[in-house]
């Protein structure tokens, strides 16, 4: 495939498309001007995922976008220069399956005993229970051709009983035997009446739309014409907030940035976790009291300190405001506007950046965008596939007449990418220019991206559907996330043993750690970008949420982690 098309090739033009777009999305001048600065690298050249989008290319260059704007702030604090960014393509796969490329102790997210080295934090049983675990999944609607993603999220019991189950069922174990009744439950109604079940309730499902029908939505034709993310700045005439003065000789661009990271699963904590790599104290708060998947935490943290906060008692919101007097950077990673109910909003942010004399940048990620009449819904990556299309070509990419749900995270992590962009952007502008600045980034948008760069052409696609084995066809509309990833993860496992193994061509994708928290060796995705004269590189390991006390001052202790 090397010779008739080079992702390469094709990660350097979606890299200048987005240059294209600079003044849109707020770009510092010298991410333009010093694009020849920016290259691409693979030691094999060719298309690993097999989903019909440029998932690789359009990673790597949204990685060559970060980059780029990790120089620029590089350049403010340690003196201009032009500084050469390069982005590996192998790596930037290994960054779109990062969960599942993730161990502890060995054990991936896909062994069932890796459960026994994690914390808890599924208090509902929405994960780890198979029936609920089933309530966030595509299925059949009583029309023909129709298709709905119901998604009971981290608590399942809503959506079961909305469509007329009940939220426990301990006799019910076996895997097709759970689709065939929550499938026969969904099949009682259509789409339009499960939209309004869904909307009554503010539970997270979606109509499965084919792209072409989303972009004729009121919704998806005023954000197809919108930039991939925004950076924007908020009220307050603030002098420019320069970057800390470390003194310790580090070359790590966020070195001293403060983050507060208030995000679960895998997008919001993906934004942060790229800031930590750029030397910031990344703080993750999170609710006692709120549900998220264990697993994720092992890759997701990583860089990080993670602590416990009740936002909704005073005495938690005493610490919070105390940890928000010192904070650079907020990134919100929670339904839309709860943050806001709470009075810790963007605008609510502002007002306290001007009371203190320092700008601050507000980070949000969200499902739907931020314009437009969904803007408001929750959603989740698989909801931000179905409803733009992504999971329609998908299914048709393999043959079928159904959609189907693509394997992996990987809008998340694109998602997370563009966040962080957006976090990075906004610390740059705050340096040069002054005031607080607001970057939004969402699941839509990065799948909307997808599309505007346009699929593999016919005769590419043809050529990656016959390098196929037949279990990749035989997957369904109604397999879980899970099931589809497992049986792709053994398929690249077999046809590019390079990504998972060490070779003298290739150096590893992951890097090992002993993590005193988990008390076990953890292996995780390495950072991506090479930036020339900046050190992009973790601290610490990870650790389950809640491990930490809400503090600044404890990222001063000697980390007990350690490489291994």
């Amino acid at each position: 495939m090397g010779a008739e098309y080079s992702p390469v090739q094709e990660a350097g033009r979606i890299f200048s498309f987005l240059c294209d777009q600079a003044e849109r999305l707020s770009f510092p001048s010298e991410v333009v001007s010093n694009k020849d600065a920016v290259s691409f690298n693979s030691s094999h050249d060719q298309v690993y995922y097999p989903i019909p989008f440029k998932e690789t290319e359009t990673l790597a260059a949204l990685k060559g976008v970060e980059g780029s704007v990790a120089a620029a702030i590089a350049n403010l604090r340690y003196g201009a220069q032009k500084r050469s960014v390069k982005v590996n393509l192998e790596r930037a796969t290994a960054f779109g399956c990062q969960a599942y490329m993730a161990k502890v102790d060995g054990l991936s997210k896909l062994d069932p005993e890796v459960k026994k080295k994690l914390k808890d934090t599924d208090l509902l049983a929405a994960q780890s229970n198979g029936y609920r675990r089933m309530s966030a999944n595509l299925y059949k609607t009583k029309n023909e051709g129709e298709f709905f993603h119901i998604h009971g999220s981290l608590e399942a019991t809503t959506t079961l009983n909305m469509i007329g189950l009940d939220g426990h069922r301990p006799g019910l174990t076996d895997y097709e035997e759970i689709i065939k009744v929550i499938e026969g439950q969904v099949q009682k109604y259509s789409a339009a009446e499960l939209e309004d079940m869904n909307k009554e309730r503010r539970q997270a499902g979606v109509t499965a739309f084919k792209y072409e029908d989303f972009i004729k939505t009121p919704h998806g034709s005023h954000n197809v014409q919108q930039p991939p993310w925004k950076v924007s700045r908020l009220s307050g005439d603030l002098p420019p907030t320069p970057f800390p003065t470390t003194g310790n000789g580090s070359k790590k661009v966020l070195q001293g940035i403060k983050v507060l990271e208030l995000c679960r699963i895998i997008a919001g904590p993906t934004v942060a976790r790229i800031l930590t790599e750029y030397g910031a104290d990344v703080l993750k708060i999170t609710s006692p009291s709120l549900s998220d998947v264990p697993f994720f935490q092992v890759d997701g943290n990583m860089g990080k300190h993670a602590a416990d906060l009740d936002l909704k008692t005073d005495a938690g919101r005493r610490q919070f405001e105390e940890l928000l007097a010192d904070a650079d950077v907020l990134v919100d990673g929670y339904r839309p506007g709860a943050l806001e109910k709470l009075g810790y909003g963007p605008n609510a942010l502002a007002s306290l950046a001007e009371k203190r004399g320092k700008g601050i940048v507000y980070v949000n990620e969200n499902c739907f965008g931020y314009e437009g009449e969904w803007a408001s819904r929750p959603g989740w990556q698989q909801i931000a596939d179905c409803v733009t299309g992504i999971a329609w070509a998908q299914g048709q990419f393999m043959g079928h007449s159904t959609p189907v749900v693509p394997p992996f995270p990987i809008s998340d992590y694109g998602t997370g990418c563009m966040g962080a962009i957006a976090a990075l952007t906004g610390l740059y502008l705050r340096a040069r220019d002054g005031g607080s600045y607001h970057g939004k980034a969402s699941l839509m948008h990065y799948d909307l991206l997808l599309f505007a760069v346009g699929k593999y052409s016919e005769d590419v696609q043809e050529k990656m559907r016959a390098a196929q084995p037949p279990e990749f066809f035989q997957l369904r509309h109604c397999d879980s996330v899970d099931r589809i990833s497992s049986t792709v993860l053994k398929i690249m496992q077999t046809r590019f043993p390079h990504l998972y193994t060490q070779s003298a061509d290739q150096e590893p994708l992951t890097e090992k750690w002993y993590s005193k928290a988990y008390n076990a060796d953890i292996e995780v995705v390495r950072p991506i970008c090479e930036i020339e004269g900046v050190e992009n590189k973790f601290d610490r390991a990870s650790r389950p949420n809640g491990t930490d006390r809400a503090s600044w001052e404890d990222f001063q202790i000697p980390e007990e982690d350690y490489k291994s």
